[in-house]
């Protein structure tokens, strides 16, 4: 039976520059009890689509047609006041972030038992303890107390699950996830998508799931709706889906995710799949052709690994059964110095409490670790949030001061120099951070961002000299001069973090810390991102710490992988023996956390879902 049934929906936004067709003639049916996952690019649609089911669109937007059924009743025509009742009720939402959803000024318990108010017939002391009870149901610890958290005491995950909580505080028939996992470490991923499914199959309600990451859809869905420029371009089955993908646009989405088991030295993009013509005014696309020689460059071209021996954990791991098993792994001469030496290093900060703000303990934030990196290496830093690998980032730069430890950079001790002579060391370290529209002002065009730090330097001859050289950085980086005049709000967050790549570029650098600087991009994005920096290095001979929680990422990224474990660094060696051969249970976690789109898993886990449906029914 079909919960949800949408039939031709038409969502347009009307602007100042034009009508906008957001959701363009798209149907979709949800059964009772399955998961339905919505999947594509930011901008594909599949966000208004989920804003249209709930009528909470923005007054620019207007359903122009189509029919959205819900048990055979239309939404689209609905009443506000009958409307109301469904919305929260019946149908519930997610939404991606939660920090921005939940008000922070009241108690997250608070807001969980408004909603229930709202809805049921209960008292205040009655909603308070069915809040405590889905506090329970949902995993949060210590649930009679973390109810009179406000959302700044939570982590990310637990902000999260107090989002699901009020999503199911009414028993939804049909609950909608917009993006609930975006940007969570992939073990905090692993346990919401398990507790969605376990939520699902134990209530027996129907699930719409959306994300830009096939990935996910794989641990998830029943069904899968591929949505590319308002338009639904492939509907069907997950395990059809994965295993015999039909439009162009769904093989370069299931390609360009990076898989700790890849070969390739650079990640596939959606463009190697399908072009889009718009010669006639109407986008069409136009799939290509990619046979086995193509697949073949994307494992052969580009930047392979490097390695050096006293860079590894001891002499005894094998370096040259390394280099034999994989053939583009180059070996660094022994006599090679490292660019970067860090000697137990920690950051401790402070714990003050009480009036006078005495300092009554420490956080261990970074506690006394210890590696090098060779020029033109790339470090993998991978680990969950909270264990000191962002921390550990910037006190190389000394961003935050290290509390002690030695970090030499060309036999130089940054760790004790003073701002002066920092100030001129930092030309050639530079940082690329992880949220590229809060890093960017948005009161300078490019050009400004770009022209200001060569200023800083004396870098450039005179202005018309540096605005030169800002045009050849931004050709370098895939965007062009037409770029420069604008603000960071008039592009796409892939091209604002090309333009943070470029401004870490200005001061030519030969050293970059890239914290975080992919995980809030869709995964076609990010594969660009990811060869780009690639491709940079090769070109400049950079060396990268590259920062990320993402063990799949880090692995294609990098030569060497630290992984980060409550400020320490629990494994260290060449990205691909830890992947092959990981020692510590934390590092296994890690890897068991990622997404798995085996074909085989795939099935197994549609069967679970299915048979726990069945039960239900009997």
């Amino acid at each position: 039976m079909n919960l949800l049934d949408i039939q031709d929906l038409r969502t347009y936004f009307h602007t100042d520059e034009g009508v906008v067709k957001a959701v363009d003639d798209v149907s979709l049916q949800l059964e009772e009890g399955h998961t339905l996952g919505i999947v594509g690019e930011s901008g594909s649609g599949k966000s208004v689509t989920s804003l249209s089911i709930m009528r909470l669109l923005a007054g620019s937007a207007k359903i122009e047609t189509g029919r959205i059924a819900f048990l055979g009743q239309d939404l689209v025509g609905l009443p506000e006041r009958e409307m109301r009742k469904i919305r929260g009720g019946n149908i519930s939402m997610i939404f991606q972030e939660p920090m921005t959803s939940l008000n922070p000024v009241f108690t997250t318990g608070s807001q969980v038992v408004e909603a229930i108010l709202l809805h049921q017939d209960v008292s205040p002391a009655e909603a308070r303890e069915q809040t405590i009870a889905l506090y329970d149901e949902v995993g949060i610890p210590n649930p009679q107390q973390r109810v009179d958290d406000y959302p700044h005491q939570m982590s990310g995950g637990q902000r999260q699950r107090v989002m699901i909580a009020m999503a199911l505080s009414c028993n939804p028939k049909v609950l909608i996830a917009d993006e609930p996992t975006t940007a969570l470490d992939v073990t905090i991923q692993k346990q919401i998508l398990e507790m969605i499914r376990e939520l699902r199959d134990k209530r027996g309600m129907s699930v719409i799931f959306i994300t830009h990451d096939l990935g996910v859809i794989a641990e998830i869905a029943d069904d899968v709706a591929v949505m590319f420029g308002g338009k639904l371009v492939e509907y069907g089955d997950v395990v059809q889906i994965f295993s015999a993908p039909q439009h162009a646009y769904t093989k370069g989405l299931l390609a360009c995710r990076p898989k700790l088991e890849t070969t390739y030295r650079r990640l596939p993009t959606v463009s190697d799949f399908m072009e889009v013509d718009q010669s006639d005014g109407t986008p069409r696309l136009i799939e290509k052709q990619v046979d086995e020689a193509t697949i073949k460059q994307f494992e052969t071209r580009g930047r392979g690994r490097l390695l050096h021996p006293g860079s590894l954990p001891t002499a005894a791991t094998g370096l040259e059964t390394i280099a034999e098993e994989n053939s583009d792994v180059v070996v660094l001469p022994d006599d090679s110095i490292p660019l970067l030496d860090v000697q137990d290093l920690k950051v401790h900060f402070p714990v003050r409490r009480g009036l006078l703000q005495r300092v009554v303990g420490k956080i261990k934030a970074v506690d006394g670790i210890s590696f090098t990196v060779y020029q033109g290496q790339t470090l993998g830093l991978v680990g969950e949030s909270g264990c000191g690998k962002t921390t550990t980032g910037r006190a190389i730069l000394r961003l935050i001061e290290p509390t002690s430890g030695k970090v030499h950079y060309h036999g130089r001790d940054l760790a004790s120099l003073s701002r002066r002579k920092l100030r001129t060391m930092r030309r050639q370290l530079q940082i690329i951070f992880q949220d590229p529209y809060g890093s960017l002002n948005p009161r300078m065009t490019v050009e400004t961002a770009l022209v200001e730090p060569m200023r800083l330097h004396a870098i450039g001859t005179s202005r018309a000299d540096r605005v030169d050289r800002a045009v050849a950085l931004l050709e370098e980086v895939d965007l062009d001069a037409a770029h420069l005049r604008r603000y960071p709000h008039e592009f796409s967050g892939g091209q604002r973090q090309r333009i943070c790549i470029a401004r870490a570029l200005t001061t030519e650098p030969e050293f970059l810390v890239c914290d975080e600087s992919v995980s809030a991009l869709d995964v076609s994005v990010q594969a660009q991102v990811l060869n780009l920096l690639k491709d940079l290095q090769e070109r400049r001979q950079l060396t990268y710490i590259f920062i990320s929680h993402d063990l799949s990422v880090v692995k294609f990224m990098s030569d060497m992988m630290a992984v980060m474990n409550d400020g320490n660094i629990v494994e260290f060696g060449p990205s691909e023996s830890i992947y092959a051969n990981p020692q510590q249970a934390y590092t296994q976690k890690l890897i068991e956390a990622t997404p798995n789109d085996d074909i085989d898993h795939i099935r197994q886990l549609k069967q679970q879902r299915l048979a726990a449906l069945k039960e239900r029914s009997e």
